[in-house]
């Protein structure tokens, strides 16, 4: 997977604070023990109406208040993720203003990198055109290895009950 870290390589991990994201965050981790690599923890944001929104009505307060909030919500996530203590490896964070697959593909641009993400969750085919899939885009634009850390069981429970299916009370016996 990723090198030594000698030669300048990292892995650049996706962070939305989702269940998912954690997963590939601990994954990330875990690899960076194992090549005693350097993490970057990367969470994306636009600013609220998103970048074509904000270039019709700029307010610099907005964007202030968008990014001081999704440093916020990244440093939540890592301490959700670690319970508030040292991850046990290199690790640097970033909040990027953009488009989350091209700011991820953006951040992973040195030869030896690994991007890993969380796979995220199925969806429908009109979900996907709205709503491209952050996985498959960086998967064809990444100039490194992507690596699609499987959603955990929990994530996949919830989504069955979000959905309406699944994980249900048993039915009353007579």
């Amino acid at each position: 997977m990723a090198g030594s870290g000698a030669d300048g390589s990292r892995i650049v991990v996706g962070i939305s604070g989702s269940l998912g994201s954690l997963a590939a965050l601990h994954h990330a981790v875990a690899e960076a023990r194992r090549t005693d690599t350097e993490v970057l923890a990367v969470l994306c944001w636009t600013p609220p109406g998103d970048e074509l929104g904000y270039r019709r009505t700029p307010c610099p307060p907005v964007v202030t208040a968008g990014r001081d909030a999704a440093v916020a919500r990244l440093r939540q996530a890592l301490d959700e993720a670690f319970a508030g203590r040292y991850a046990g490896v290199r690790l640097s964070c970033q909040a990027v203003r953009g488009d989350t697959g091209h700011s991820l593909v953006r951040c992973a641009d040195r030869p030896g990198d690994l991007l890993v993400l969380g796979a995220g969750r199925e969806r429908g085919r009109l979900a996907r055109l709205v709503h491209p899939s952050v996985t498959a885009y960086c998967v064809r634009h990444a100039s490194c290895p992507v690596l699609a850390v499987p959603r955990p069981p929990l994530q996949r429970d919830l989504d069955a009950l979000e959905r309406g299916h699944g994980l249900r009370a048993p039915a009353a016996r007579n």
